[in-house]
């Protein structure tokens, strides 16, 4: 009886060893993610993304932000396929969701991609 409790347990501590941690991404929801702010003009759509200009609060600065995907109700609400909000000036709401994919040589690359998930017209 002794031996097979040993057996038992043996192949128990085997089994808990070899298995693989879950990926905590994977089990994140959207409600998980920080949602982000900035103000900025919408430059446009270059076919890779979205692009809003915006300011460095701290010495004036202009730098772009690119969003490679929208939200459909927010593309409902406003066409920004369009050129209707072109220099318009917005309060976008958006999250950073960071996805790793093998490059051709098979090495991990991280990606980050910013999805607006609300517009403002200011």
């Amino acid at each position: 009886m002794k031996t097979k409790f040993i057996m038992t347990l043996s192949v128990l501590c085997l089994f808990l060893m070899s298995v693989k941690p879950v990926q905590t991404d994977l089990l994140r929801s959207d409600a998980n993610f920080q949602e982000l702010h900035l103000t900025g003009v919408y430059d446009g759509n270059e076919g890779y993304g979205y692009n809003f200009i915006a300011q460095n609060k701290e010495d004036g600065t202009e730098y772009t932000v690119t969003f490679q995907k929208v939200k459909d109700e927010v593309m409902k609400e406003f066409d920004l396929d369009g050129e209707i909000f072109l220099n318009q000036s917005f309060d976008v709401t958006y999250t950073i969701k960071k996805v790793v994919k093998k490059d051709e040589n098979g090495f991990d690359e991280e990606e980050e991609i910013y999805t607006i998930t609300g517009l403002k017209a200011l």
